[in-house]
């Protein structure tokens, strides 16, 4: 392979670019149509763009990503399981962002450094193992793995995974950028085929223009509105019109990223003017230039036939703020949100307003925040709660800092934090005193689930735009709109903010700040890669082994879910973050935020993450349930409601049950990620044909699944046994593919690909 680099070689892109209107032209003639941007990106990365189905909705195609990306919790168990392979080095471009593990307390300098002394181990491991094996190593302080990857990596046209779920943030610069988990990702690193389902493509026509305070970031709240948390699942959704040109790439790249929590696949913008001014920005001269030689093909043509479209005005864009508890319920800014507030018992007064994130935190965000607070500076205003900003970026935080706009939020009192997730991801140390009340935040983060941002059930989080977050920290209420409210200032005079002016891309070019990157050596593979057996940290991986057909039969019941149970909920973030790269220890944390459908013999309900033992009786957590029916070799279905394994692409959450016995998940419903992490962990993630059974199963049932391997195409019979021997057979979904059928038949998919890299 090529020496690695800190960005995508113009001859990745040439290569791409070369098959590109032949491959789109092949569709075209299949097809018999015009063609989506999506269509066109897919069918160029396609093994086989002549005879694989194009099926929206049905076909499984193989694909070539052009380069993987994993984050530093992430990467330990993708990369763990990528050892095992036997694999001299990566087969396409890889690299390892070190963002998730820095825990937000003091302030950047310190936290950073704080991070560095703690998680040595772990990122020494992920440095040796990117020596070893060819991959590309950003360390801690580089910044958010998406925000790199916009300002180092992505391309239009190109097509990539990431084993994070907010990957698509690449979509900004018209990349189909997919988020994955680490056995996705060992795939791709291992050089075999991707295999996944084609997607629909949702039509997002965007007309008008966005002025005064509303921002991309009130785009995707109104698109998730829509839509919702599951609306997404299966599709691609593909931003166009004439207003989506008037968006800049890294306002696009917001879009993009959030779309992660409508269960969207990815999502994509056409190439445009904007996209090319960002890649010129970013010293990618000659990729822009690339790029406007096939530029028809990098946007979607006439006529292209969507499977669902929603037309959106942006000149009749309110700015909005969705939660708490889920990024879908929206509310407009201001009274609407107030209402909501008084209803619902939710505090009026926010105890933290935080702007960054791997969502917000562009040159373009930074500017217009830094406008309102010269504003409010000017008339003696400061913030009334605590204020804190998260740079997206070693080149962000650097230029922004050289050109005056840190300055300028620090003099109304922002804490500026390190160039990583922090808060976002539950990496927030927060005093007990605020954890252990009802409290309100805003951020303009993309994900409010509970405990996502401090580890706290009482903290309700709201998510918005940076601009609206700042004129909230500035009122000190979560119900002010800075559209017609007013701010007292210490004179006693009302201010009223002006809407704020943003520059999309720096006068001066970007600073690139201290250097991160770490090439991986020409010849690494003497590079010692060193696990301790007694790390509390890091654990190599045993394979899963096949199961046996009969074990299928009599499993007891360890949870059944009620309401969300998103990947927060099954593998918690937060302090368990630390484990990532150690599978038992790490299980300690199996459905700890799991609410418990059934109640108690004496009516009362389970506190979160509790349940009762089917061998014993025994009232314990769920992950004391799951070690004790894993060490009495039992195993054991877990049942959930609607939209199973929302969040996250943590594959933790799919490894953990699977390494305690888990053999079967039943749900109402799954989000795509969680439901092929399950399979490619060796589980059977099944669905009710008739949702109305989800109800029938009680706490002390057995459920045997009787059809098994499962049959493409064909339901598969379970059977419910209760107390009392009598029985109650129903029937569930599958899309297990034939090739999905075989990483069952092998214990994981993990299983097929040491196979044949072994021979």
């Amino acid at each position: 392979m090529a020496t690695v680099s800190p960005n995508t070689p113009i001859e990745l892109v040439e290569q791409v670019y070369a098959a590109l209107p032949g491959n789109v032209d092949i569709a075209r003639s299949r097809l018999g149509r015009p063609l989506t941007l999506t269509e066109k990106i897919l069918v160029n990365h396609l093994s086989d763009p002549e005879n694989q189905e194009l099926v929206r909705g049905d076909s499984y195609a193989d694909f070539h990503p052009d380069r993987v990306a994993m984050q530093d919790a992430t990467a330990q168990m993708a990369l763990l399981q990528f050892m095992t392979a036997g694999l001299p080095e990566v087969a396409v471009p890889s690299t390892v962002h070190c963002d998730h593990l820095i825990q937000a307390k003091v302030g950047a300098k310190i936290d950073l450094g704080v991070a560095v002394d703690t998680n040595e181990e772990v990122y020494d491991f992920l440095k040796s193992v990117s020596a070893n094996y060819n991959i590309g190593f950003w360390g801690p302080g580089s910044g958010i793995i998406h925000q790199v990857v916009l300002e180092n990596y992505a391309f239009p046209g190109g097509m990539m995974i990431g084993t994070d779920s907010h990957t698509p943030n690449a979509g900004g610069l018209g990349m189909v950028a997919i988020g994955v988990g680490g056995a996705d990702a060992v795939d791709v690193m291992t050089g075999f085929p991707w295999n996944v389902k084609w997607p629909k493509v949702i039509g997002v026509k965007l007309t008008g223009a966005l002025s005064d305070w509303s921002s991309p970031k009130d785009v995707i709240l109104e698109v998730a509105r829509q839509l919702t948390v599951k609306g997404g699942t299966g599709a691609i959704v593909e931003y166009h019109g004439p207003g989506a040109e008037t968006i800049s790439a890294t306002g696009k790249g917001t879009i993009c990223n959030m779309g992660a929590e409508i269960g969207a696949t990815t999502s994509v913008f056409g190439y445009d003017a904007n996209m090319a001014a960002y890649l010129k920005s970013t010293g990618r001269e000659a990729i822009a230039d690339a790029a406007d030689g096939v530029a028809e093909d990098l946007r979607p043509d006439d006529g292209a036939l969507y499977d669902q479209l929603i037309e959106i005005d942006l000149d009749q864009l309110k700015p909005l703020i969705n939660g708490p508890h889920t990024p879908d319920l929206a509310h407009k800014v201001g009274a609407g949100l107030g209402d909501a507030a008084r209803e619902n018992g939710w505090p009026l007064e926010p105890s933290a307003a935080l702007i960054g994130s791997c969502t917000n935190s562009s040159y373009e965000d930074i500017t217009r925040a830094a406008s309102i607070a010269r504003q409010a500076a000017a008339r003696g205003l400061t913030a009334k709660v605590p204020l804190m900003i998260t740079p997206g970026s070693e080149q962000t935080r650097a230029t922004i800092e050289r050109d005056g706009l840190l300055a300028d939020l620090e003099a109304i009192g922002a804490t500026v934090l390190a160039n990583a997730c922090g808060p976002c991801i539950g990496q927030w140390s927060r005093p007990e005193t605020i954890l252990n009340q009802t409290n309100t935040i805003v951020t303009s983060y993309n994900r409010n689930f509970p405990k996502r941002n401090d580890g706290s059930a009482n903290t309700l989080a709201f998510v918005t735009s940076p601009d609206t977050v700042m004129a909230i920290a500035l009122a000190g209420r979560i119900d002010f709109d800075p559209t017609t409210d007013t701010i007292t200032a210490p004179d006693g005079s009302e201010v009223s903010l002006d809407a704020p002016v943003g520059q999309v891309l720096p006068d001066a070019g970007y600073d690139p700040g201290e250097d991160a990157f770490t090439a991986p050596p020409a010849d690494g593979h003497d590079v010692a890669i060193a696990v301790s057996p007694s790390s509390d940290r890091l654990q190599l991986l045993e394979p899963f082994e096949p199961v046996p057909l009969e074990r299928f039969n009599d499993l007891p019941v360890l949870v059944k879910a009620q309401g969300k149970f998103t990947t927060d909920h099954i593998s918690m973030a937060g302090p368990w973050l630390k484990y990532r790269g150690h599978l038992e220890n790490i299980s300690g944390n199996l459905y700890l935020g799991a609410v418990n459908a059934f109640s108690k013999s004496d009516g009362s309900d389970y506190e979160v993450g509790y349940g009762k033992s089917q061998l014993t009786g025994a009232v314990q957590t769920f992950p004391d349930l799951a070690k004790a029916y894993h060490e009495a070799d039992q195993p054991w279905v877990v049942i959930g409601d609607e939209n199973m394994g929302e969040g996250s692409s943590r594959e933790h959450a799919a490894m953990e049950p699977r390494f305690r016995m888990g053999l079967v998940a039943i749900a109402r419903s799954f989000a795509r990620i969680h439901e092929t992490n399950l399979k490619k962990q060796g589980m059977v993630p099944l669905t009710f044909v008739d949702p109305a059974t989800y109800d029938a199963i009680g706490e002390d049932d057995r459920i045997s699944v009787i059809d098994l391997p499962p049959v493409p195409g064909e339901t598969v019979t379970c059977r419910i046994t209760k107390p009392d021997g009598t029985t109650l057979d129903f029937e569930c979904n599958h899309t297990f593919s034939p090739e999905q059928v075989e990483w069952f038949q092998a214990g994981s998919a993990l299983n097929i690909i040491r196979q044949k890299s072994q021979g």
